[in-house]
């Protein structure tokens, strides 16, 4: 009887425990949001072409943005030692071999690329253009990014594995035709389609394509024009929104991208020089007043509060205008929204990577929303792979009686937030692209100066 009333005991003592555990394991911690974040980029990369799906579970096509995420993602399991070198260089030596095996050329079928760029999506078989998607500047750029923070931080001179991706990544960067993408008003096209030519839409301050502008004026192979980035501040516009001056662009996202690979810290253009000012600066401040808006919620949705904010491109609960507690509501799916002084597009969804990719301009405001939306909303918005896209507490039916939590990640919103808080707390990506002679000759071209620019020979 005593053992049969021991193991009883035991048995409760042990289950306790464990229960115990897996409530501790729900609580916030940024150690383990940043490892379920790298083992999106780890786990899901393809395992015979090793791209990154644009997103899971739901599995359509693999994203070349997304994969520039993931190369740059091996560098950070690296450095917290999820992985060891040798694993990473492995992975992203046959990242890097797949991608110069792509087929390019202009047909609009068969192929994957065309004058060294990429495809913006490409099928998950046979990894060729899917369907009739753009031949894409902007995600050929941010892929471009990743490639060359793989080429700086592989710097072994003795590693076989090591010098054979700095070869295959100088050889994927020198073969884009950065000048072909220029229109003739000295701006670039946002992309080019087989069927139809150049893409009308072009690139213009200021939005999260300063790195491919600079990545651009940087080439030694195809440079657009020393005047571009001239061009590209012609248009920048400045303004005042919720108490914070800056260059105005709504989606967060804008105000991120080009700083995961860049440290803008006091360097300079003539722009920034005039203003007083620098790009990072101008982050923070954009951040600031997306989240005073957020907190402010002239549009009264449910859940905004100073803990919980952050409008960027996300996907969101469904296209279509609906009568909520008695208000009308027009909700959006996948959409970029944002708040600025040039127009604010909110429908009640918050993405975490709002905050967690500003986790450089913003540690507090960041730390304290990210902890906030895991404690609260673990159970809806958390996973394996630490935060799904974005959720709405606003909208509301039958499916979704306490709002809508989407099921999916993406891949180009899970690495801001990996890569950016491995920034504030190493600046890993920041210190790898200071040795790339790529970026430096791009900013030199484009007139920056001061800070750690000054310093390199």
């Amino acid at each position: 009887m005593f053992r049969i009333i021991w193991n009883i005991l035991l048995i409760a003592i042990l289950s306790g425990c464990s229960q115990n555990q897996k409530i501790s394991q729900i609580n916030y911690s940024r150690a383990d949001l940043k490892k379920r974040t790298f083992n999106f980029f780890w786990e899901l990369a393809d395992t015979n072409n090793y791209q990154i799906l644009d997103r899971y579970p739901t599995k359509t096509f693999s994203s070349i943005a997304a994969t520039g995420f993931g190369l740059s993602s091996y560098l950070t399991g690296i450095e917290n030692k999820y992985i060891t070198r040798e694993q990473g260089a492995d992975r992203v030596l046959k990242t890097l071999q797949t991608l110069w095996a792509l087929p390019q050329g202009p047909d609009e079928k068969g192929v994957s690329g065309n004058k060294g760029f990429f495809y913006h999506f490409l099928n998950l078989d046979d990894v060729k253009r899917y369907k009739n998607v753009e031949l894409s500047s902007i995600d050929t750029g941010l892929l471009m990014a990743g490639v060359l923070s793989c080429m700086s931080y592989f710097n072994d001179e003795t590693n076989e594995t090591e010098k054979q991706i700095r070869n295959l990544a100088d050889s994927l960067y020198l073969r884009v035709d950065w000048n072909w993408m220029m229109k003739s008003n000295g701006k670039m096209s946002m992309g080019w389609h087989p069927e139809k030519g150049f893409i009308e839409s072009e690139w213009r301050g200021y939005n999260e394509a300063m790195i491919l502008i600079i990545m651009a004026m940087g080439s030694p192979t195809h440079p657009i024009p020393n005047n571009a980035w001239h061009k590209w501040c012609e248009t920048y516009p400045i303004d005042t929104f919720y108490g914070q001056k800056n260059l105005q662009f709504d989606p967060l996202f804008g105000h991120q991208y080009s700083h995961i690979w860049i440290d803008f810290r006091n360097i300079k253009d003539s722009f920034m020089m005039a203003n007083n000012d620098d790009y990072f600066n101008n982050s923070r401040k954009a951040t600031l007043s997306n989240k005073a808006y957020c907190v402010a919620n002239p549009a009264q949705f449910t859940g905004y509060n100073d803990k919980c904010w952050g409008l960027t491109a996300c996907d969101g609960p469904i296209n279509k205008t609906l009568t909520i507690d008695g208000k009308e509501r027009k909700f959006f799916d996948y959409r970029a929204r944002g708040a600025c002084s040039i127009q604010i597009v909110d429908d009640g969804t918050i993405a975490p990577t709002a905050a967690g990719g500003s986790f450089p301009f913003t540690p507090t405001e960041s730390e304290a929303c990210l902890a906030f939306m895991w404690d609260t909303y673990y159970k809806d918005l958390v996973g394996d792979y630490g935060f799904k896209d974005a959720f709405n507490l606003t909208y509301k039916d039958d499916k979704h009686p306490n709002g809508w939590f989407d099921i999916d990640y993406l891949g180009i919103d899970q690495g801001p937030i990996l890569l950016q808080i491995q920034n504030h707390e190493t600046e890993l990506l920041w210190k790898t692209m200071k040795k790339n002679k790529y970026i430096i000759n791009g900013l030199k071209k484009a007139g920056f100066n001061g800070g750690w620019l000054d310093k390199i020979n």
